[in-house]
């Protein structure tokens, strides 16, 4: 815990996830492309901003980084660490959300991010968080279980545990209370991170950032030219609802976002251009909208998984 922490190389690998994310998206869209938009906030700090909308691919992807500081410390940032109450702080991170065209092709999540809280006479404290997750509104078995490999390789080189805690741990943080239910299949969640020392904590942060697009695009490649229907459609857009609910009543970085006096435009990107919310609606029993929650809402160990159909 003594070692020296570095800022400038987190953000420097900061911005290149950023920009190979944003290219390897656009590499799959006919016409849309990312518009970009730096921005200043007003207590210190800024962001640079990235967001497609109306692709062929994706109704709306959204890549943002920002590095924010300010005098105090937002509570959501220290929940957990309730010593560090009023610290300055910086704060930098990439922030992935993509909403895609196509029903049977997923809502996939990544944020990688890096915290650092001092106060004159103390050694600063430092801590790495993120994760990536996955949202399907039709479920397929196939996906989940290369999603989760993909995580696990992530992990691989850290210690045979911790994949499995911070699976358990995405598997946790991502479940709408209010709803009884999972947002979606999990992956990894991470938070607090510093126990390793700076650079292995740094190593395995990358780590996740840089196994996003071999866990996602193989699976919008598999998926994204399926044929589908209103029907599904309809289905596509009642899910994103959850996604909403979750986001706004419990998401960690929406609540930093807007506690810190961040940039709404960006903090409120995660948002789906297109959803809706119906009144007590009931899956016919047996139906594939039904078999999402059925099979797939419900924590389990995907990498040994054969239970699930596969479609």
């Amino acid at each position: 815990m003594n070692e020296a922490i570095s800022i400038e190389p987190v953000k420097t690998c900061l911005l290149a996830l950023q920009d190979t994310i944003c290219r390897a998206l656009a590499d799959l869209e006919t016409h849309a492309r990312f518009r970009e938009d730096a921005w200043t906030r007003e207590l210190g700090g800024g962001g640079l901003s990235r967001v497609l909308e109306q692709g062929a691919v994706f109704e709306k992807a959204g890549v943002n980084f920002s590095h924010v500081h300010g005098d105090r410390l937002p509570p959501s940032a220290s929940v957990n660490r309730p010593e560090l109450a009023g610290r300055s702080f910086q704060a930098m991170g990439v922030s992935v959300v993509v909403h895609p065209d196509n029903p049977f092709v997923p809502t996939s999540h990544l944020n990688v991010r890096f915290f650092v809280a001092e106060k004159p006479g103390a050694a600063p404290v430092w801590w790495f968080g993120g994760g990536f997750d996955l949202t399907p509104c039709y479920g397929f078995a196939e996906d989940a279980r290369h999603w989760h490999r993909v995580a696990h390789s992530a992990c691989r080189e850290f210690g045979a545990d911790v994949y499995p805690k911070f699976k358990q741990w995405c598997d946790e943080y991502f479940f709408i209370r209010h709803r009884g239910e999972a947002r979606g299949i999990g992956g990894l969640f991470f938070d607090d991170l510093n126990e390793w020392g700076f650079s292995r904590c740094f190593e395995f942060m990358r780590s996740v950032g840089d196994h996003y697009l071999p866990a996602y695009l193989p699976i919008v490649a598999r998926r994204k030219d399926a044929p589908y229907t209103g029907r599904h459609k309809d289905f596509q857009q009642y899910r994103r609802g959850r996604y909403v609910e979750f986001n706004l009543v419990y998401d960690r970085g929406t609540l930093f976002g807007l506690q810190s006096g961040g940039r709404v435009e960006s903090i409120l990107m995660s948002l789906p251009p297109r959803v809706q919310w119906q009144y007590n609606r009931k899956e016919e029993p047996g139906s594939d909208e039904a078999r999402l929650a059925a099979e797939f809402l419900t924590p389990r160990d995907w990498l040994e998984q054969r239970g699930a159909s596969e479609n």
